[in-house]
């Protein structure tokens, strides 16, 4: 582990500093070694964490998610049987079973929260890097398209789903008897990944990328 940088004296280059996204401390950019992260000293925010092949690892998970957010969509998610009756429902089924009113509204947007958001920042972010792992130019706007997947990544609820999952089978476990489908399975899955690639994606290493290609 390592500072960040040094304390700044004097004017300099906005290309030779960084900004702590939590706190805003800014510092002189001092690229850490391998094996050493740059963390912010107030706050300890980690702003530079360059891994060895990361990028391959990151496009082989955002495939993966992608592959899951599909199949997840379409098979059955759960089946509850209570009373002699049973029924299954997917993820897709179940966010837009409210069709009618301003109902519609909501059921759409719990649908892209959950579903369309995360599947769209996987696809931005396999545009963004396959390039830079190729060892390529950028892609045509790829800058634009990697500061949208970061804009919609407090959007992306994927997790958020399956915690509300989690708390409302506790409650209907005792009125019914609830079995998982391959779907739940799949969306376990999904989230541990979504977690593991945001843990992998050192954003500093993408834009430099991004910006100095040539020095990529």
């Amino acid at each position: 582990m390592s500072d960040a940088a040094t304390p700044i004296t004097g004017n300099m280059p906005l290309d030779e500093l960084i900004v702590c996204p939590q706190c805003d401390a800014a510092y002189r950019l001092r690229k850490p070694e391998k094996g050493e992260r740059a963390v912010c000293q107030r706050c300890h925010k980690v702003l530079i964490a360059p891994r060895h092949k990361a990028g391959k690892q990151i496009i082989a998970v955002s495939i993966a998610v992608v592959v899951l957010i599909i199949a997840a969509s379409v098979f059955p998610f759960l089946s509850i049987s209570a009373a002699g009756r049973s029924n299954a429902v997917s993820i897709l089924d179940a966010a837009l079973s409210f069709t009618e009113g301003p109902l519609l509204v909501l059921s759409l947007l719990t649908a892209g929260f959950i579903i369309f958001v995360p599947l769209l920042r996987m696809l931005l972010t396999i545009y963004v890097l396959v390039p830079v792992v190729l060892d390529r130019p950028p892609a045509r706007h790829a800058i634009r398209a990697f500061r949208l997947s970061e804009a919609m990544r407090p959007w992306s609820m994927a997790e958020i789903f399956a915690l509300g999952c989690a708390v409302a089978l506790v409650k209907v476990a005792d009125l019914a008897t609830v079995d998982f489908g391959p779907a739940f399975w799949m969306f376990g899955v999904l989230v541990v990944l979504v977690i593991v690639q945001d843990g992998y994606l050192c954003k500093w290493s993408v834009w430099n990328s991004l910006e100095h290609p040539k020095k990529s």
